[in-house]
Formats: structure tokens, sequence, C-alpha cells
């Protein structure tokens, strides 16, 4: 599992959207820190609660200078109905090949819900040059994370 001061990977995938637009996490790196939300599936109530309180706190990562980008194994089509749904207006990550997801070492099945290959529940805070500044993983899928931990954690990248 990757920690803090460990060099988080890059990694290519596809904006959440319909348009099918290519994303490279490269590309995000440099501006400020980066709030990388792994999240198991669009739509499920967790995720749902997890993606608006991100949402809720939009404001606050911005004005830390902060990028936030959600990143599931959903398909592009399915982000973009669930950001549309739900008014996120940060990325979502569409990581159907699971590169991004195994890369962070974070590849689980939830049987009792038909979900395989998908996220575990994380989120890391990126320094500008890519170095991971905060770790959280979730013991549990459902757990959502402590966001004022991850704001205190970009404020300080």
């Amino acid at each position: 599992m990757l920690e803090s001061g460990d060099v988080a990977p890059t990694f290519d995938a596809t904006r959440g959207t319909s348009e099918h637009e290519s994303f490279a996490l490269e590309d995000r790196l440099g501006d400020g820190p980066v709030v990388l939300a792994f999240f198991p599936g669009a739509f499920t109530p967790p995720c749902t609660n997890e993606m608006v309180a991100l949402q809720e706190r939009l404001a606050d990562f911005r004005g830390a200078g902060a990028t936030v980008l959600g990143v599931s194994a959903d398909s592009p089509f399915c982000q973009g109905a669930f950001r549309e749904e739900h008014g996120i207006e940060f990325d979502l990550v569409s990581d159907t090949a699971g590169e991004a997801i195994r890369a962070y070492g974070l590849e689980i099945d939830i049987a009792d819900l038909g979900l395989h290959g998908v996220a575990n529940r994380a989120v890391f805070v990126l320094e500008g040059d890519g170095t991971v500044a905060y770790t959280w993983v979730a013991d549990d899928p459902t757990t959502e994370p402590p966001y004022e931990d991850v704001l205190e954690a970009v404020r300080g990248a």
C-alpha cells in the first residue's frame, strides 16, 4: 500500500462523461495538491454519500488549491449519469480496465453486491510533484473517509 512520501503511480483512463475523453493523472500534477478518491461503485448509497460530501466541500478544496478526482471501475456513461444526477462538479475517472485500482493496491470484490475487481474506498492526497502526502484506506468499503483530515492534508501539501 502507498504511504506518505511514496511517489504515486500515474495512470491513463477515461473521464466519466458520455464523450469518452481521455484522462491522464500526469496532466493534473504540478498545479497543486490532487485528491484521488477511489470508490467502489456509482449509485450505491455509501459512494453517493461520499461523492456528495466531497462536492459539498469542493469550495474548501479548491480554495486550498486542490483538484478533486473520483475514481471507480464504472463506465464513463455511468459516471456521467451519476455526476449529473448528484450535481458533482469535479471529474470522475473511469478505470474500467482497473489499471489505477491495481496500481494503488485497492482491488476488491464485494460479492454481496455482485461487484468484482472494483476499488476499495480510499483517499490519497498527492503533492504537485506526485508525492503521496496523505493516505486513507477503508477497512470496510462502506466507511466514509474523514473529510476534515483530508482537507487538512490538502492544506499541508
